[in-house]
């Protein structure tokens, strides 16, 4: 096709377009003649509500001038219903209504140049999947509404319950072209009321209407405050008024993170006084925060986060990092709040888990911290992956180092109805004198301990999680030192009776330490207890019962110089909040059995080590303990006896 014969057939087309726009025009004013502007009430509410799917009523008057260069429309008590794929019910109440067009050579002939609203009321609804009555359609906003040029909205009472962003307002809103302004004056929309059970306010200040143009972008600023809490906003609408794509920026500041909630219905941990910023873009239903940086206390965090719900679901996404975390900086006692009291002894929090958000949304984030502090110990280096997926929570991934040791394993939470927890963790290589304790004193044992904590439960509470807990808890100190001190803290007969007496104020040596307990429905029994020293080897069995959280466990001593037999033992009882030790004069067998017994606790020693780490086998202090089992292992039971 030449270039000539191209130019000619677009010129013809838009020729065919004008035509088709001047055909429409005069086929509208000739129906107002034909039909009367007293007649077109019926037929424009009818066309109204058979494009919105939605009731139109007008109980007042009704007036239409539509032979007119600026045709207008007004309508006194005007009530509008909620769309279809919501409860019945209504979406607006107005007391006057008046809207004044514009005839344009357009692909829409009639422009709507001005819209004026008197004693509105709006009761705005949005259920957990997004849908929302003041959408023009289930699947959402779409291409929002058409351009106005002037706006008059004062006073509209606002009754806004959105489920999906957990807001609730009741309040007044005005929105208009301000006041007093140049030829083309600023669009300003305020309102003030209660937000989220707050008392808020917010101004929206945009572009002149006037000016807003359908291929020009839109741009806005957010001011809201409640209380101490304060957020500024700038963003721009690639279109005027669509809201499914836009970008901007913020920032947010206030007395405590989780007061936020009371302005964006977002939920956030307790914490000091904060800053929040970053950069916001959305595009359809896909949102992207990026440049987020936080700051409270002694903390900081930052990353990026995404959100697309397009599959109906949505999918968050992200990456979060920060140079120093400080666990003390989150919660009730950080914000200036006293902590809950609870009624209960218990040490392990029995306050229902809240799995509801995990059923949600699906989850994949990554977690760095160069520090990581947790009461008086810092973790380096931490790392972890944070999972959601159809309401089972992970933490995979975990490594971080403590004490020149070495933290890893994973977690995971399954959100049923009675909810399911799986642990796995080990530490390598911790070294005891490399914790701080309290006060600043000297740690009671030093050496370097490793151990593996391998669990399963289900409950609705974390006390509830470990009163039903099974696996194993395992711990091995290779080699170590026990403190004169610790000796001297206790009583001479406790110290007797272990087989401490540590006269001359010297450490005494761990060749050996081990801690194995079983789990069973809760009740965690010792299989392996053993304190391998220069003095004696200690012994222990016993249970500890986290349903009441209680302790049943005996210590028993072997002294290393032979005939001398100890008459008592050891029973630590009491609760983990409270444990009490004291003297106990059951707790020695026989000196004929001691060496049976010896060999049933170090019988399991072996696939302990294996358990923790497989190379402690071949450690030579345990090694020497392994040793010890084999010739004092009870023999087996005579056939056909128990």
């Amino acid at each position: 096709m030449s270039e000539l014969e191209s130019t000619r057939r677009r010129t013809l087309s838009r020729w065919q377009k004008v035509l088709l726009l001047l055909a429409g025009t005069v086929a509208l004013l000739l129906l107002v003649v034909v039909i009367g502007e007293r007649h077109l009430r019926a037929i424009l509410l009818r066309a109204a509500a058979a494009r919105t799917g939605r009731e139109i009523r007008v109980d007042g008057d009704f007036t239409a001038h539509l032979l007119s260069w600026q045709p207008t429309l007004t309508a006194t008590r005007v009530f509008i219903g909620n769309p279809p794929w919501l409860p019945a019910g209504l979406t607006a109440e107005i007391g006057s209504l008046t809207l004044t067009g514009q005839w344009q050579l357009s692909v829409h002939p009639l422009g709507l140049r001005r819209l004026a609203v008197e004693g509105a009321s709006l009761h705005l609804l949005r259920d957990a999947e997004g849908r929302a009555n003041w959408h023009l359609r289930a699947e959402g906003p779409g291409g929002g509404p058409p351009l106005i040029h002037s706006l008059s909205m004062p006073d509209v009472q606002v009754e806004l319950h959105d489920e999906r962003r957990h807001l609730e307002f009741s309040g007044t809103v005005s929105a208009g072209d301000v006041a007093g302004a140049p030829a083309a004056p600023p669009l300003r929309i305020t309102g003030t009321g209660q937000l989220n059970g707050r008392p808020a306010s917010f101004t929206l200040d945009g572009d002149a209407l006037a000016q807003a143009r359908p291929d020009q972008p839109y741009h806005f600023s957010l001011e809201e405050r409640s209380d101490g809490s304060h957020l500024r906003g700038r963003g721009a609408l690639e279109r005027p008024f669509d809201f499914r794509v836009l970008q901007g920026d913020f920032t947010a500041s206030g007395p405590d993170l989780k007061d936020l909630y009371f302005l964006v219905g977002l939920r956030f941990p307790d914490t000091g006084p904060f800053r929040f910023s970053g950069k916001m873009s959305r595009r359809n239903r896909r949102f992207e925060y990026s440049a987020l940086s936080v700051t409270t206390g002694g903390s900081d965090m930052g990353g990026a986060v995404s959100v697309d719900s397009s599959s109906g679901r949505p999918q968050i996404e992200g990456e979060l990092r920060s140079r120093v975390l400080r666990l003390a900086d989150l919660g009730a006692k950080a914000a200036g709040r006293s902590a809950e009291v609870r009624d209960t002894a218990l040490r392990l929090p029995d306050t229902p888990l809240r799995s509801g958000n995990l059923q949600r949304s699906d989850a994949h984030v990554r977690f760095s911290a160069r520090e990581l502090e947790v009461g008086r110990e810092a973790l380096q280096a931490v790392s972890a992956l944070f999972t959601i997926d159809h309401g089972a929570l992970a933490l995979e991934h975990v490594s971080a180092t403590l004490a020149d040791g070495t933290l890893s394993g994973s977690a995971r939470l399954d959100a049923a109805q009675v909810p399911r927890a799986a642990l796995d963790f080990s530490v390598a290589g911790l070294r005891l004198d490399e914790l701080h304790y309290k006060d600043g004193g000297a740690p009671p044992v030093t050496g370097a301990v490793s151990g593996r904590m391998q669990l399963t439960a289900q409950g609705a509470s974390v006390h509830a999680l470990a009163a039903a807990a099974n696996g194993t808890v395992s711990v091995v100190m290779p080699q170590g030192a026990m403190r004169a001190a610790l000796a001297g803290a206790a009583s001479l007969d406790l110290n007797g009776a272990l087989g401490l007496m540590l006269k001359s104020g010297k450490d005494t040596t761990v060749r050996c330490a081990v801690l194995s307990l079983e789990a069973h429905e809760g009740v965690f029994t010792t299989r392996t207890l053993v304190l391998d020293t220069d003095n004696a080897l200690i012994t222990g069995t016993g249970d500890v019962h986290m349903d009441t959280e209680t302790l049943d466990l005996t210590l028993h001593g072997q002294r290393r110089k032979p005939g001398l037999g100890l008459r008592s033992a050891v029973a630590i009882r009491g609760t983990l909040s409270k444990p009490e030790v004291r003297l106990s004069g059951h707790g020695l067998l026989a000196q004929t059995g001691i060496a049976v017994a010896l060999g049933a606790v170090l019988t399991p020693l072996a696939a302990v080590l294996a358990f923790v780490n497989p190379g402690l086998v071949h450690e030579p202090d345990c090694a020497a303990l392994l040793a010890q089992a084999a010739p004092t292992a009870p023999p087996p039971s005579p056939a056909g006896k128990h």
